[in-house]
C-alpha cells in the first residue's frame, strides 16, 4: 500500500517515513503544500497523512481540494491545534481522523492501520444496494420505497456494511468501526445485531442482501 505524507518539518516527516517503511508501506514524502496537492491528485494513494500548517498551501485548503475530486481516499490530519472547534472543522472539511502533535509513532501506526483496514469511504449522501436505500443526511432507510425504522446501532451497522458493499467484514472490523471499543474478544454482539438488521431489511424481500460468509464474517451484496 502507498501512503503520501505531506509534512514540512524534516524531523517529523523523517520519523514517520522511517516508521511506516519499516512496517512495509511504500511512502512518498512532500514538504510543500502545493506539490503535495499535485501528488495527491496525480496518484491513487491508499492513505494521505496531511499536516495542517504547510508552506504555499495549508492542509485545510489541500483537504478541501482533494475532496472535490476524490471523496474516498482516507486522510489523517496532523495538527498542533487541539481545541474542539478545530477538530470539528477538520471533520467537516473531510478529514477521516486527526493526530495532535507531538505524537508517538505507535499511536500513528494504530490510526493508519485502522484507516487502511476500513478502506475507501463513500461520502455521497445516499447509499444504495439493490432496492435498499440509506440517506445519510436524513438518516432514513427505505427498501422498495418503504421506510424502515432502525436503532442508532442498527443504522451505524447498516451504513458501514453498505459503504463496503461486496466486501467481507469480520466481526472484529465491525466491532472496531461501529462500537469503537473492545469487547475483549466477545464478538457475538455483532451476530445479534445482524439478526436484528436482517429481520428489518431482508425479511419479506427478495433477494436477501445480508450474507454470512462462513468463518469470515458478513457482507452485503445485491447480486447473486
Amino acid at each position: 500500500m502507498r501512503i503520501l505524507v505531506v509534512e514540512d518539518e524534516p524531523k517529523v516527516s523523517g520519523f514517520v517515513q522511517r516508521g511506516l517503511t519499516a512496517e512495509r508501506y511504500a511512502v512518498d514524502v512532500c514538504p510543500d503544500g502545493r506539490e503535495g496537492l499535485e501528488l495527491a491528485e496525480a496518484y491513487p494513494y491508499d492513505l494521505i497523512i496531511l499536516d495542517l500548517m504547510l508552506p504555499r498551501l495549508d492542509g485545510r485548503e489541500i483537504l478541501q481540494r482533494i475532496r472535490r475530486s476524490n471523496t474516498c481516499v482516507p486522510v489523517l490530519m496532523l495538527t498542533a491545534k487541539d481545541t474542539l472547534e478545530d477538530k470539528v472543522k477538520l471533520f467537516e472539511t473531510g478529514a477521516d481522523d486527526y493526530l495532535t502533535k507531538p505524537f508517538a509513532f505507535a499511536e500513528l501506526l494504530v490510526r493508519v492501520k485502522a484507516l487502511l483496514r476500513r478502506g475507501p469511504v463513500n461520502r455521497s449522501s445516499t447509499l444504495a444496494v439493490g432496492t435498499l436505500e440509506l440517506d445519510r443526511l436524513t438518516q432514513q432507510v427505505k427498501r422498495e420505497g418503504k421506510r424502515i425504522e432502525l436503532t442508532a446501532k442498527e443504522y451505524s451497522l447498516l451504513e458501514y456494511m453498505m459503504q463496503n458493499e461486496g466486501r467481507v467484514l469480520s466481526r472484529n472490523m465491525i466491532i472496531e468501526h461501529v462500537w469503537d471499543q473492545s469487547f475483549d474478544g466477545i464478538t457475538n454482539i455483532v451476530d445479534v445485531y445482524v439478526r436484528h438488521l436482517r429481520s428489518k431489511v431482508d425479511d419479506g424481500y427478495i433477494p436477501k442482501l445480508i450474507r454470512t460468509v462462513r468463518g469470515s464474517g458478513y457482507m452485503i451484496r445485491s447480486d447473486g
